[in-house]
């Protein structure tokens, strides 16, 4: 007995230990209490599955103890009696930046200025600034009174918090929001790992593009990995060794828009990492690819503002894609909900943090339940980053952080009375005041003619005196029962000043107030007011199930822009009849003759073939039929398109940064164009790795990809990558001159070949061998090059003066590669035999020269001189506007060469399908070929030719009968989007000024990255 009293004691004194600050000295008396509270007779919400009726909560020391309706109170206990009221646990946010340090944003390098290609942080530390995983928010962390104010009013307890700056920002910390020390703030120090496609604050070179972010990224796991199992005997790294013990931690990704989540999602397939990912608020525009990839979000409520439309031009600065967003962004949490994608709510990113309630009771408006949305800031949040034994919900052993409310808590008119954190009480309104809002009869002495209604919030009433037909609005204060009224009852009298003030002083009894009061002539007088029409709440505020239509919207469009799908287009059987079909075969051009599409390839070609059951036909009379237009050199469809903080990026891949929402795929498939290689630009000598795509309208960025397509990458000689126009700041980076160039290749292909070789090595050991040996590190850059020597990856070459491109045909056949594809290469008519040896392929412009010294000496005979020494030659684009015309830049060769119209017309399908591997499958039409087909009004080659039909894969997707159509309805819905934003600023509704915003329309040589994070990209208004 003597042993468990003992136990009983030591294990009382550990709690009271536990609960004393002892590694804090104080000043002053130890008053050390359990913290003992009961809430009884409450409405408690336990979580947004679970509300308990006539419940208690009980708590001690910060924690809770009990919550239930048989819960027994101990002796000692504060007891509180919360009868009428409820009781939430404290909302969660877990993307926050709450006591962090702010942000230094110093001057990038890069772009036009002064470069910086190292890094300034000091010490054993990752080579590039944007990776930071060692900042831990723990070390930094400072408790701020008014932020925490503010958030607690809100009705959150804890948030997780970390800075968002970087690539690798490092881990966060969970901390609550009481005024305390930070060691008591702070619950846990190591809660989530969070990453970016943002550089921040990163005043270094690189990465200065979103695909150069995802390749430092990549790098960076490939790293870490070499680290974690050879790499600590070669160096000393801090930051991998951090990246590391990330791992262990859920990992939170934050994107800039809904075609991030894929790319990020795209990163974690790699490395079997399952983010969960902060999101921007527009995922409800994608929401099939979102949910596909199995991430849970952490969603903003940030809805835009409505555009100041008062402006017809002003108006016209506004995108359709920025209109219908404004409009469906609410409905965002509620398409979600409905898609079963799981997400937390946050208040990151809001203009004010005073805007959240609104915009979250807004949401509910547009259908998301009152449930989902307790879920998505208490229960879900704290699973995602595993603390929900901490918080999240009202359960026994968490943290007694939860908040006392007048309402239901969604109801626009409830009031946070009370927000406890870690037991520790904050209040907000007084929750003793009585609850007076009503219609009363009022009396003053012998003045029976008045009303006083009094309506608004319980703790934020609103009054008002009817006096006959005149309302007065009077001054009231309320402490517990007792009144103080203040009124001015009658009109202003000729020679006074103002009229006379009535002071009233009562109390409340029952559902009556009375008392006695002064008239302004000093008269005393009696009073009463007797209730006569209780409040009535809306039926929204009235209860927790109560129903309310949403608001309507418009349509999803895909892609999200003007002359956009309201569903995406559908692979059909097709019979093109009597069309005059241009085979690029030996049957050459066929008239009158039939084409059968089925499952996305031809299947027949002839005349008089029989349409199968369900086939739609197609009247090709008078019409030419031919494949569609490749694009060997295009710049469309990206967010950006040089990485040019190194002298090689081979590294960065284009379809990381596939824009699926450009306008220019819809116009240029407008233009016959079908399928286009996206080039890295010509900013550095070794560029990054294309990508194929198909213009698949509406589809995702996967979706546009070419399955199945070799690998290629974009080198390039001359001025861009030497920098020659740059600016002398600029020139630090190697290599300035063109002998520089020639070393660039010579040291990277040397490098690649060793690294291929120790590669080959390993791999060649026995499965005994290899535990024993420490693997290569794994180079991304030098994967690319190596893939070249392995005639795994191909090289498109951007160029223009005679000698670089021997120069490089010498490096290549020095070092056992071939050069692919020379781009530009407008003196190619001078090296053209010396082109055919090597068995490189030109694809040219049809007429471009003069815009700077490099092309002085074009020709517009380029092609046809190139064509008949013996070289497979393509005309591109290199530019959006071009692309569209495509076709008539074809038939310059015809003019310019004298080149027969079938072999100009294979000079924008065939030749640039067998430049990029795909004359199999694309560039002519044949049975077994992808169903890429044009139906032209015309002779292709004609100046007035115009695709009437633009087919990929046995889908139209341009129809130009659907032209009209389409034109229509996007005016339609603009008109019908403006009259409503004028209504919401006619309702008192907060607006934006349109902004307008030019569509980037990339070239080679731009180097800036397509848009800032965050930033509405433009789209066809």
């Amino acid at each position: 007995m003597r042993k468990l009293f003992l136990t009983a004691v030591l294990a009382w004194g550990i709690a009271q230990v536990g609960w004393s600050q002892v590694t804090f000295p104080r000043n002053g008396v130890y008053d050390e209490r359990s913290g003992l509270y009961a809430f009884t007779n409450a409405t408690i919400i336990v979580d947004s599955k679970t509300t308990l009726d006539g419940a208690t909560l009980l708590i001690r020391n910060g924690r809770i103890e009990a919550v239930g309706k048989t819960v027994s109170i101990p002796a000692g206990t504060v007891v509180t009696d919360l009868k009428g009221k409820r009781i939430y646990p404290s909302l969660v946010d877990i993307d926050s930046d709450y006591g962090m340090p702010a942000l230094q944003r110093n001057a990038p390098g890069g772009g036009r200025g002064a470069p910086q290609y190292d890094s300034n942080k000091k010490g054993a530390f990752n080579w590039n600034q944007a990776i930071q995983p060692e900042t831990e928010a723990s070390a930094v962390f400072k408790a701020n009174v008014p932020q925490a104010l503010e958030l607690r009013k809100l009705g959150f307890g804890a948030v997780v918090t970390h800075p968002h700056d970087g690539i690798a920002r490092g881990s966060s910390a969970l901390v609550t929001l009481a005024d305390d020390r930070e060691n008591l703030v702070m619950i846990r120090e190591r809660v989530s790992g969070h990453y970016s496609f943002s550089k921040g604050t990163s005043t270094q070179t690189y990465p200065n593009s979103p695909m150069g972010a995802v390749a430092l990224l990549r790098q960076t796991y490939y790293d870490a990995d070499w680290y974690k199992k050879a790499g600590k005997t070669a160096e000393a790294n801090i930051s991998l060794a951090a990246f590391n013990q990330l791992q262990s931690l859920p990992s939170v990704f934050e994107v800039p828009d809904k075609l991030g989540v894929l790319r990020a999602d795209k990163i974690g397939e790699e490395f079997g990492v399952q983010y969960i990912i902060k999101s921007a608020g527009d995922e409800y525009q994608r929401l099939d690819e979102v949910k596909a990839t199995g991430a849970s979000l952490i969603v903003p409520v940030n809805f835009p503002q409505a555009f100041d439309v008062e402006d017809a031009w002003d108006a016209d600065n506004v995108t359709l894609a920025e209109m219908k967003h404004w409009e469906m962004a609410p409905a965002n949490p509620a398409m979600l909900a409905k898609s079963g994608i799981p997400f937390a709510l946050t208040t990151a990113n809001l203009r004010n943090k005073t805007d959240f309630w609104a915009n979250l009771r807004k949401a509910i408006d547009y259908g998301l339940t009152e449930q989902q949305a307790l879920a998505a800031l208490t229960t879900t949040p704290a699973q995602l980053l595993k603390i929900d034994n901490e918080v999240g919900s009202l359960k026994t052993d968490l943290l007694a952080n939860f908040i006392i409310t007048s309402d239901n808590l969604f109801s626009p008119d409830n009031v946070i009375l009370e927000n406890w954190i870690r037991g520790k009480q904050y209040v907000y309104s007084d929750k003793n005041t009585p609850d007076l809002r009503g219609t009363y009869a009022l009396t003053i002495g012998d003045r029976s003619n008045l009303k006083l209604t009094i309506t608004g919030k319980p703790g934020k009433p609103e009054y008002q005196v009817l006096v006959d037909t005149v309302k007065v609005t009077p001054k009231i204060s309320v402490a517990n029962d007792l009144l103080s009224i203040q009124l001015q009852l009658d009109k202003k009298q000729p020679g006074v000043a103002t009229p006379g003030t009535t002071r009233l002083t009562g109390y409340r009894e029952g559902t009556s107030l009375k008392g006695e009061g002064e008239l302004p002539d000093g008269k005393t007088v009696k009073w009463t007011a007797v209730l006569s029409q209780p409040f009535s709440m809306t039926a929204t505020a009235k209860g927790d199930s109560a129903k309310k239509t949403a608001p309507e919207y418009g349509k999803l469009l895909f892609p999200f822009v003007g002359m956009g799908n309201l569903e995406k287009p559908k692979a059909q059987t097709l019979l093109i009849r009597n069309a005059t079909v241009w085979t690029n075969e030996k049957d050459g051009i066929l008239p009158t003759t039939d084409v059968l599409v089925q499952n996305g390839k031809i299947a027949q070609i002839g005349k008089n073939l029989t349409a199968p059951a369900g086939a739609q036909t197609i009247d090709g009379t008078g019409k030419h039929l031919t494949n569609g237009i490749i694009d060997e050199h295009s710049h469309i469809a990206l967010y950006s398109i040089n990485e040019g903080g190194q002298s090689s990026s081979a590294e960065v891949r284009m379809s990381d940064v596939v824009n699926s929402e450009d306008i220019n795929i819809y116009r240029q498939l407008a233009g016959g164009v079908t399928t286009s290689q996206l080039l890295h630009g010509s900013a550095n000598s070794i560029g990054g790795q294309s990508a194929i795509v198909k213009l698949k309208w509406g589809e995702s960025p996967q979706e546009m990809m070419l399955k199945g397509a070799d690998g290629f990458i974009k080198f390039a000689l001359g001025e861009n990558v030497k920098q020659s126009n740059w600016g002398d700041a600029v020139r630090i980076r190697f290599p300035q001159t063109r002998m520089g160039v020639e070393q660039v290749y010579f040291d990277h292909f040397t490098r690649a070949r060793e690294y291929d070789n120790a590669w080959k090595a390993y791999n060649a050991l026995s499965t005994k061998e290899k535990a024993r040996a420490v693997p290569p590190r794994r180079d991304v850059e030098l994967d690319a090059l190596a893939e070249i020597l392995n005639k795994k990856r191909f090289i498109t070459c951007h160029s223009y003066v005679q000698s670089e491109i021997n120069m490089l045909m010498k490096v290549a056949d020095s070092l056992g590669f071939k050069v692919n594809t020379f781009t530009h290469i407008l003196e190619g008519y001078k090296v053209a035999d010396k082109m055919a040896k090597h068995g490189v392929g030109g694809s040219t412009f049809a007429d471009w020269w003069a815009y700077k010294m490099e092309v002085k000496d074009a020709i517009p005979y380029n092609a046809a001189l190139m064509a008949r020494a013996g070289v497979t030659v393509s005309i591109n684009s290199d530019d959006a506007e071009m692309a569209r015309r495509l076709n008539q830049e074809a038939a310059k060769a015809v003019e310019y060469g004298g080149i027969s119209e079938e072999d100009a017309w294979k000079m924008v399908t065939l030749n640039p399908a067998k430049l990029l591997h795909l004359d199999n499958k694309l560039g002519s039409i044949r049975a077994g070929k992808d169903a890429d087909l044009v139906l032209w009004n015309n002779n292709p080659l004609a100046i007035y030719a115009r695709p009437e039909k633009t087919i990929i894969d046995g889908t139209v997707y341009f129809d130009a009968q659907d032209e009209d159509r389409k034109h229509d309805e996007l005016q339609k819905e603009r008109a019908r989007l403006i009259q409503k934003m004028l209504t919401a600023k006619a309702g008192g509704a907060q607006t934006q000024r349109p902004t307008f915003r030019r569509q980037r329309m990339f070239h080679c040589e731009d180097v800036e990255g397509a848009m800032a994070e965050g930033e509405e990209r433009q789209a066809e208004k």
